[in-house]
């Protein structure tokens, strides 16, 4: 799933609702259309959730405490 692949799917099921104006027997092309449109939707939203729930980072910090009664010092 990507935001690619959801973007493909959007202008591919436009294209059947809008675009073509063939008839399958059947099939209704239109609704096919609509259903890739949201499909498409859902993918390009839940990889933009993913791709934002994923660059959330966490940062480690360690400290190094001399000890002044250390004899190698």
């Amino acid at each position: 799933m990507s935001i690619g692949f959801g973007i493909f799917l959007i202008a591919l099921g436009a294209i059947l609702s809008f675009a073509v104006k063939d008839s399958v027997p059947g099939i209704d092309l239109t609704m096919i259309g609509y259903i890739l449109m949201g499909a498409g939707l859902v993918t390009a939203i839940v990889s933009m959730a993913m791709m934002s729930r994923s660059r959330t980072g966490v940062t480690r910090r360690t400290t190094t405490v001399e000890d002044p009664r250390d004899p190698r010092v």
